[in-house]
């Protein structure tokens, strides 16, 4: 809530609301928006009241006749286009292009009409006419006029940017400074904009536009964008006003003197912002007002008074409370109707108390904890399992798989053997302790071990080789009384062939053939 400091209270009598408004009555936006142009503002010298002829160099073509809405005078055909292609093509006022259309708004904007003529001035107070005239003429004579182009015929720094320019290109002079510059740095110092059809104004030996020339010396009301030239008038939002041009955005009924919201940097008068912007009770269906406290939750607004129970009608403000279908409680309220339980405790939930969920179940945040060790979970990871919740490091203790050998939990990549857990690691020969994972092995009293370990250990010897029949791969064996041989070492001990399937002589240790038997009898 601000209030404007006010210097005098009478308005102007017979003021017209519409004509000290610089923006749309209908949208709101400004007028330079709206492509304003007025085509007595072609002629630019005229509009500035200078003296002398239109051009102090005759016009060597028609401007319009090359598709140009203007173009610096006194440069034939050829050089307009060498001068506006040191321009940003934006700026370049070609007929029928956003160029002219930026063209207008510059003239409109940086030559306000009400800045050159007492004529167009609608709030000029008769007692202060004088001393607009003076000012006019003053600004005139000692600070207006208007750029002409012209070649760089000697060496020269651009009085801008202070670079060199170069030999033969063209520039902007200002005579008032003496100075030249180069075509895009020819801009008003205040608002960085190129200044329009040359026309410039000088105030401590820098370049202006006419109208940022004239806010150096005098206030601009923000309502009706003319020069104030009474020592008398409003500032507020660090703008300057005429008395009574400080208006409500909304209806346009002057500020001075009465309070005022700003909202979106424009202000607006009590009854218009309660209007358009305030909100309404829930309770009492009324406007809360700027002077009533706003409370709100859910996007639902009460004043303060208004804040109450639902049930008991009690004072809300400052308390705890919940809500329930689009009404609001009491802690004892809610909780006599509506709180829900803690499946830890078996105790309400009451107004305001932060509840942990998962799935249908609730709890207290004390009550949310593991199992087994009793510690509150919070926001760490839990493991359910049944009707119990389990903090990670209990689960795993309790129910994660462990290694017969070690008794450590396998976190992956076991191996299973006779429907009981290894890691990859423990699962060796229980002689030699190789590891057996990927390996060929058999086992004796529920231990296992590698082929080579079982056949030194415990498999039966081949009485030709001497070497351990172990059986593992479906290795064939023949036995006869209490020796045994290898399939591929049952042979006859005199021309050395394979008695398998065949008949035999035993020949003291010696196995042989019939065939070697007769020819051992003979």
């Amino acid at each position: 809530m601000k209030e404007p400091r006010q210097i005098f209270k009478r308005g102007i009598v017979g003021l017209n609301i519409y004509d000290r408004v610089k923006n749309c009555t209908s949208c709101k936006c400004p007028r330079e928006a709206h492509d304003v142009c007025h085509e007595e503002w072609v002629s630019v010298r005229s509009r500035l009241g200078l003296k002398g002829e239109e051009f102090s160099c005759p016009a060597t073509f028609d401007p319009r006749g090359k598709g140009l809405a203007w173009a610096p005078p006194g440069l034939p055909a050829h050089k307009v286009e060498e001068y506006f292609s040191m321009l940003p093509e934006k700026s370049v006022p070609r007929l029928g292009t956003p160029g002219e259309r930026y063209r207008d708004r510059q003239l409109a904007f940086q030559l306000p009409k009400q800045d050159l003529a007492r004529a167009y001035c609608r709030h000029l107070n008769p007692k202060h006419a004088s001393s607009a005239d003076d000012f006019m003429a003053a600004r005139n004579e000692i600070a207006l006029d208007i750029g002409s182009v012209q070649e760089v015929l000697e060496r020269d720094d651009c009085g801008a940017c202070h670079t060199p320019l170069k030999y033969g290109t063209l520039a902007v002079s200002a005579s008032k400074l003496g100075l030249l510059y180069h075509p895009a740095c020819f801009r008003c110092t205040e608002c960085k904009e190129l200044l329009v059809d040359l026309a410039y104004c000088v105030h401590d030996d820098t370049l202006f536009c006419e109208r940022h020339y004239a806010e150096q010396l005098k206030p601009r009301c923000a309502a009706c964008d003319e020069l104030i030239f009474s020592g008398e008038y409003t500032k507020a939002m660090s703008k300057d006003w005429h008395s009574g041009h400080f208006c409500c955005w909304q209806c346009d009924e002057s500020l001075t003197g009465q309070r005022y919201v700003l909202r979106d940097e424009h202000p607006y008068c009590i009854k218009c912002y309660e209007s358009v912007f305030a909100n309404g009770c829930e309770e009492c269906n009324k406007i809360i007002g700027i002077d009533s406290k706003d409370l709100s939750y859910k996007d639902k607004h009460w004043h303060e008074a208004c804040f109450l129970c639902n049930r008991c009608r009690v004072s809300l403000v400052d308390k705890q409370f919940g809500s329930k279908v689009d009404k609001i409680y009491c802690g004892n309220c809610y909780d006599a109707q509506f709180a829900s339980r803690c499946d830890g405790c078996g105790e309400i939930f009451r107004a305001g108390t932060k509840k942990m969920e998962y799935k249908t179940r609730q709890w207290h945040e004390k009550c949310f904890c593991c199992v087994v060790c009793k510690n509150p979970i919070g926001t760490k990871s839990f493991i359910p399992r049944e009707q119990e919740i389990y903090c990670a490091a209990c689960y795993e203790d309790k129910f994660a798989t462990r290694c017969v050998k070690c008794n450590k939990i396998i976190t992956s990549g076991g191996v299973t053997y006779k429907n009981e857990p290894w890691h990859r690691d423990c699962f060796t020969c229980s002689n030699c302790n190789n590891s057996l994972a990927g390996q060929r092995f058999t086992s004796r009293d529920d231990k296992p071990y590698c082929a080579d370990c079982f056949g030194e250990l415990f498999a039966k010897r081949c009485t030709a080789c001497s070497k351990p029949i172990t059986g593992i791969g479906g290795t064939r064996f023949i036995s006869f009384e209490d020796r045994h041989w290898h399939n591929d070492c049952f042979i006859c001990a005199g021309c050395k062939t394979s008695l398998v399937g065949r008949g035999f002589i035993t020949d003291g240790e010696d196995i042989i053939c019939p065939d070697c038997a007769k020819m051992k009898l003979m």
